[in-house]
């Protein structure tokens, strides 16, 4: 781009044109080409009647050459040359200045060629703003990606939200523009002003801000150096050297301004609700949480899934500070926090992500690729190093920012295929005439790979729906790489299975057991999530078939074959407290239901199942190991009875299920041990609001075949209940 010529067209020029450059003119420079001595300097100062250059002890006044443009010549100044501008308004007013325009670029050839490449792993460090000294000088550096726009500039509450005063300059071919603005400091609200190629001005935030306004104000906000002083070491050096396949995984999904809210209705912060929340966990036996979206959304209503920011914590709940204190607090209560993360789609928010420099910079151009019919949100561009990029190092900013130990990634389904939601002529096949995405594909390849190499231990959950394969499986043998998968399958048929009146569910037998065919197809979770109590779907509790009490038996059954089944298990926030009625995201749970002993029945029995499951091995080691699991009774669809052992070496345990309101005497189960069984977990007790059933608290084993085992024990089976035994005295058996 040309340098105008005349005075008028540069202050033209830098007031609101076709500026890619603005330190051509600006600044400190040669007098004279090929002389090493001999400085002219030019200040632009809009708002300025006079304006003088300071150096050490000396002053020279610069010369207004046109409307806010001044220039002086030092003729025995050398460059680099350090200056200040002594700046005097139209009041009579003098204030002493740093140039923005006399500072070298903030980002290094290297970050460019990186970003360019789709390489940077710690490009948060980079684009966006960030205080710092340079020069001995303190601002705030910005930068931002905008390749094809004629010009940006960064407004802001330093400059009066003014686009003619701060203009960025373009770092080559990076399509990156850069600026550092002496004398802004944390706190400051910033926008960039961005001169499309079509020659609109469009307002932007930054995608890279780390904290932003809520609505209905969007700035960006600067944020400085975290102030957080961490407490978990121990725990991130005991995650590294861990394996999260063969440890414990029993995950508490939590919307934060709906857990809990203070007793005027207020959203929690960060700090309050962490001591909250780590005790209630703790006490449920819940190992992790994940937290439904904190990336900034505008939109409560969205639950976190329109992001507006994804490098902001929602300032909802308090500042990024606040939300490592919540992170931190959870750790050291020994729970590992999982966190939503969304790089399937963003809204069309006009003062983000969408149409960033006038074009399609993150989504794609054409709308069969960059459109998402069914939500009304555009596509990440995967094919475009710089959105991988993006992406990518915003996962790992989340790991290594804020020390999460693992993100699930949602709708995965919705990336891999073209057709997604989309009807015959919406849609555009691959290069090789398939309807897979291989680009976002080869993203979440590149994604899964990173966060294994720079953080083993982390683990990445995919929400993926369909039968495409390997989803769990190394990048190296084809897969996609994912530590696990959300089991949309085995929750359907479950949930199913369990709506169905009991007089009728021989008939549904199979949906109970089928998904044991597939199960070490994947590595699976098994999901019971926030999407299946909302929209009509009804609560849990309201799924349940029979009266009240069969309702309450029914589920505090279903919570215990979940938790002792294979697969690593997430329960949304709320299923302890067996709330009537479907999840509001406006209002606090139900937390007054536990003075109802059925709905407290089902919190004391989920907290009873939770440290079962902490306390045995057999329940988590080898979960996605064939080894780790057994059929006993599979097939009594009469009877509504499904029996099976959960093993980890030489320790089992038998878990036996009732899913029928008539109790069975006398039933004759088949178990891998000799010696005794104890009832460990009885989910009909009266503790729990259970019939009460007798039960036998021991039964010896008899040498009787059954199931076949060469051994067996006469059991009482409670109505619809589930019962877990341990072997009480060593033996082998068939």
């Amino acid at each position: 781009m040309t340098l105008p010529s005349t005075p008028a067209g540069q202050v033209q020029w830098l007031r609101g044109g076709p500026c890619r450059d603005p330190h051509a003119l600006l600044g400190a420079h040669p007098l004279r080409p090929g002389r090493k001595t001999g400085v002219v300097v030019r200040a632009w100062c809009p708002d300025a009647a006079a304006v003088s250059v300071r150096v050490k002890k000396t002053e020279v006044p610069l010369v207004p050459v046109a409307d806010g443009l001044f220039e002086g010549t030092l003729p025995k100044a050398k460059l680099p040359l350090a200056y200040r501008l002594q700046v005097t308004d139209a009041a009579g007013r003098t204030r002493e200045a740093e140039d923005p325009y006399r500072f070298l670029p903030t980002l290094g050839e290297l970050d460019l060629h990186l970003f360019n490449e789709g390489r940077h792993l710690r490009l948060w460090e980079k684009l966006g703003a960030h205080p710092r000294t340079v020069d001995g000088v303190a601002g705030t550096a910005f930068a931002v990606w905008a390749p094809t726009a004629q010009r940006v500039a960064v407004i802001g509450t330093f400059n009066g939200w003014d686009e003619a005063r701060h203009p960025m300059r373009l770092l080559g071919a990076s399509g990156v523009f850069e600026l550092f603005v002496p004398g802004v400091a944390a706190g400051a609200l910033y926008k960039f002003a961005i001169l499309s190629a079509a020659g609109e001005t469009i307002v932007k935030t930054d995608p890279y801000a780390l904290a932003m306004e809520q609505a209905p104000g969007h700035a960006s906000i600067v944020v400085g150096e975290p102030s957080h002083a961490w407490r978990d070491a121990a725990w991130l050096a005991r995650r590294a050297e861990a394996d999260p396949l063969a440890s414990p995984m029993l995950i508490y999904e939590v919307h934060l301004p709906s857990w809990r809210r203070g007793e005027d209705g207020r959203v929690l912060s960060y700090r309050e609700v962490a001591p909250l929340l780590a005790a209630h966990v703790r006490e449920l036996g819940f190992t992790h949480v994940e937290l439904m979206a904190v990336l900034e959304h505008p939109y409560g209503g969205s639950w976190g899934y329109q992001v507006g920011g994804y490098y902001a914590p929602t300032s909802r709940h308090g500042s990024p500070d606040d939300f490592r204190a919540l992170v931190d607090t959870l750790h050291e209560a020994g729970i590992g926090v999982l966190l939503d993360w969304v790089p399937a789609h963003f809204p069309r928010d006009a003062w983000a992500l969408r149409r960033f420099d006038g074009t399609a910079c993150y989504e794609h151009h054409d709308p069969r690729l960059g459109d998402h019919p069914e939500w009304g949100t555009h596509i990440f561009n995967y094919a475009r190093h710089e959105v991988r990029n993006f992406l990518v190092a915003n996962a790992l900013y989340w790991i290594e920012a804020f020390h999460v130990d693992g993100l699930r990634v949602d709708a995965v389904a919705s990336m891999l295929y073209l057709d997604y939601g989309r009807e015959p002529g919406q849609w555009l096949r691959n290069r090789l005439g398939g309807r897979e995405n291989l680009d976002a594909v080869a993203f979440l390849r590149q994604l899964n790979q990173a966060v294994r190499s720079l953080h083993p231990g982390v683990v990445m959950v995919a929400e993926e729906s369909t039968a495409w394969p390997g989803v769990t499986a190394p990048v190296e043998e084809g897969g996609l790489g994912f530590t696990l998968k959300w089991n949309m399958g085995w929750m359907h048929d479950t949930l199913e299975f369990f709506r169905v009146d009991p007089l009728f569910r021989r008939g549904v037998h199979d949906r109970l057991t089928f998904a044991m065919m597939y199960e070490y197809s994947e590595r699976f979770c098994n999901p019971l999530s926030h999407d299946e109590v909302v929209h009509l779907k009804r609560s849990l509790l309201g799924k349940m078939p029979g009266d009240r009490w069969q309702r309450f038996a029914n589920l505090r059954a279903l919570l215990a074959y979940m938790v002792t089944r294979p697969g690593k298990a997430l329960l949304f926030m709320g299923t302890e407290l067996a709330p009537e009625g479907e999840w509001n995201h406006d209002e606090a749970l139900p937390w007054g239901a536990l003075q109802d002993p059925a709905h407290r029945g089902v919190h004391d029995c989920l907290a009873a199942l939770g440290a079962l499951y902490r306390a045995h091995p057999c329940l988590w080691r080898r979960d996605h190991d064939p080894s780790g699991y057994a059929w006993i009774a599979v097939d009594d669809k009469a009877q509504s009875v499904v029996a099976y052992a959960r093993h980890d070496g030489a320790a089992h345990l038998v878990v036996v299920a009732n899913l029928t309101p008539v109790p069975r005497h006398g039933y004759r189960l088949g178990v891998p041990g000799t010696g005794r069984y104890a009832v460990r977990l009885n989910t009909d007790a009266p503790a729990f609001g259970g019939s009460g059933y007798a039960v036998p608290p021991e039964w010896p084993v008899e040498p009787e075949p059954q199931h076949g085992y060469v051994q067996s024990v006469v059991a009482t089976l409670p109505p619809l209940s589930v019962l877990v035994l341990e072997p009480v005295a060593p033996g082998g058996g068939g």
